[in-house]
């Protein structure tokens, strides 16, 4: 019996397949997304130095509760204020692999509300 790869593994290809192209510097850090189950999680990086510079979660203190889409919602305006706070305004958004849609989309649009420039 032929298996076919599992949602997740062809996330991870989708998600090198971009990586080939898009790369984090100080200058314009990634805007990194990860979608679990129950959280999500985004990350400020510079690939050059290999270092995150900001970062936030559904797991923060600052997150309560309500739906998922508003819970990444509220990822997305707390990294905002982290990378501003910081002095980052320009970013390349880097999706993942996940379709641009639901929890990744409030994230994002969330993150341009507040600051964030891609």
């Amino acid at each position: 019996m032929i298996s076919k790869p599992d949602k997740n593994k062809k996330r991870l290809k989708r998600h090198l397949r971009v990586r080939k192209n898009i790369s984090g510097t100080a200058a314009r850090p990634r805007l990194n997304v990860f979608r679990s189950n129950t959280n999500i999680y985004a990350q400020l990086i510079d690939d050059v130095a290999g270092v995150t510079l900001a970062s936030a979660s559904t797991l923060d203190k600052e997150i309560s509760g309500g739906t998922k889409t508003e819970a990444a919602a509220a990822v997305g305006k707390l990294v905002a204020e982290r990378a501003v706070a910081k002095g980052i305004k320009v970013v390349v958004f880097d999706r993942g692999g996940y379709l641009y849609h639901g929890r990744v989309a409030a994230l994002a649009q969330a993150a341009r509300e507040n600051g964030l420039e891609f």
